[in-house]
């Protein structure tokens, strides 16, 4: 039987509708932060194709559908391609749903993401998500051109190379930011506490799918055991086993766990890494269905540890990284840092057939006592910031350069920069004083670059540059020194 365009529309929309069957197992869309469709969150990457029943009862209600296809088709002004009508019906009923985590996913952005859990991509890499229908920094990865450019967690795009993102669903926006390794993206950037948006223009490179990295300190005398964990991508779980088992083996008397700015990953990661550390008279994490059934997720393992462990957190730690946190919270570990970002649900791509899929929320997950932190967070139970400077902004110094007597909220975040570098400033309220001046002198003789006392692009720049080079290599890492300090007391 020859089909109908119309009916093909049909069957596929009621495909949407009918035809998932939910399981479930755990993955994240984790596509290049900028390109991330969903938020660093737990998703399952298991699906059933099989499309149930019902179809029949739905086929008046879609009749609409076919009717609307028809009017388009038939009187619209210009030709309209069919495959544009299909994947825009099917990402209008989502939008109707009203959940910044479900979207739908076509065949480029499947593969992009198949990619990206497996080894490598190419893109700025930063998590993004859809926020109050803004394009928001859910976190920059570890080392990725994205941390490097200063991006920061609730970061808003607003527009990419001067196009406004207004208008776009999270997988254009997506596809607008990424793009091949070498390539220049710009971005304006509104950033919380900030009264006027900045450009940050960023190199976009090749983004290593690597996840987990671990060193040892002495800390009073005890060898202490650093496991940093940026993703839950698919080998992330090995990783930690093999890292966790080789600081054993050098007689570790403790333990921290860092997860910030981690947006998440594959919800059975998550739980693999928890079978080594929750033992089995406690729920990993609850998993909760739409009929509000409750199932409990257990270890085999027989005792905790027999050395202290905490976890750092931050803004940035979502959906997996919060399920790592709160269950050790719930096991009475201190968690150092910052409220985390808040995403307690889980989405399962369900494939449509052709290569592209449907990422739907389908369940909630609770902690092992039951709590659900989605858009509230992690708190910690010991609450520490880092230095005023690593909440900055890059320097954007216009045509004029910064200078004595001056006042603007662009001097305000130098003088903090020129702090952060050892350098006083003597205020940081953005007035431009002789003391300011002399800093920046001292700066630029430092640096070999005419000491003028005014801050011009060149000077910025490299006040920026040494900066961020300062917090990438973890000095004045006030978290991670609370974290170390408060282990073993």
């Amino acid at each position: 039987m020859k089909l109908s365009k119309k009916q093909i529309v049909l069957i596929l929309v009621g495909a949407l509708l009918l035809g998932f069957i939910g399981a479930f197992a755990g993955i994240q869309l984790a596509q290049d932060n900028d390109q991330q469709t969903p938020q660093s969150s737990v998703e399952n990457s298991s699906s059933n194709e099989d499309s149930g029943s019902g179809q029949s009862e739905l086929t008046g209600d879609l009749s609409k559908v076919s009717q609307a296809y028809d009017i388009i088709k038939e009187n619209y002004l210009e030709d309209v391609e069919d495959k544009q009508l299909v994947e825009g019906a099917i990402e209008g009923m989502l939008a109707t749903l009203g959940d910044q985590h479900t979207s739908y996913l076509d065949v480029e952005m499947m593969q992009q993401f198949n990619e990206q859990i497996e080894s490598s991509f190419e893109g700025i890499g930063a998590e993004v998500s859809m926020v109050n229908g803004n394009v928001t920094i859910v976190s920059p990865m570890k080392g990725s051109p994205a941390e490097e450019a200063g991006l920061r967690p609730n970061d808003q795009v607003l527009t990419v190379d001067g196009e406004s993102l207004d208008g776009l669903n999270l997988n254009e926006a997506v596809a607008q930011i990424r793009g091949e390794k070498g390539s220049e993206v710009v971005l304006e950037i509104q950033r919380t506490g900030v009264t006027e948006p900045f450009e940050v223009t960023i190199v976009r490179d090749t983004i290593p799918v690597e996840t987990v990295y671990s060193e040892t300190q002495e800390v009073d005398g005890k060898l202490t055991g650093i496991i940093e964990i940026t993703n839950f991508s698919e080998k992330t779980g090995e990783e930690f086993d093999q890292q966790l088992t080789e600081l054993e083996n050098q007689g570790v008397e403790g333990l921290v766990i860092d997860v910030r700015g981690n947006p998440g990953g594959l919800l059975n990661v998550a739980e693999d890494i928890l079978k080594h550390l929750v033992p089995k008279d406690l729920p990993i994490l609850q998993i909760e269905d739409g009929e509000g059934q409750v199932e409990e997720v257990y270890s085999e393992l027989e005792a905790k540890k027999d050395y202290p462990i905490s976890v750092l957190i931050d803004e940035g730690s979502a959906s997996a990284s919060e399920i790592l946190a709160v269950a050790m919270k719930d096991l009475g570990y201190d968690i150092v840092g910052e409220t985390s970002y808040g995403k307690g649900t889980v989405q399962q791509a369900v494939p449509m057939g052709d290569g592209s899929s449907i990422k739907l929320t389908t369940l909630k997950w609770l902690s092992p006592k039951g709590e659900w932190i989605n858009e509230e967070g992690v708190e910690p139970t010991i609450e520490e910031k880092q230095p005023e400077y690593y909440y900055s902004i890059p320097i954007q110094v216009e045509e004029e350069p910064f200078s004595i007597d001056e006042t603007s909220e662009e001097i305000a975040n130098m003088q903090v920069m020129l702090s952060g570098l050892g350098y006083d400033t003597g205020r940081t309220d953005g007035y431009f004083d002789e003391q300011t001046e002399e800093a920046v002198k001292d700066f630029q003789a430092d640096n070999d670059i005419e000491s003028t006392g005014e801050v011009d692009p060149e000077t910025g720049g490299l006040i920026e540059s040494q900066l961020v080079e300062k917090i990438r290599n973890g000095e004045d890492d006030q978290q991670l020194d609370t974290s170390l300090e408060e282990l073993y007391q």
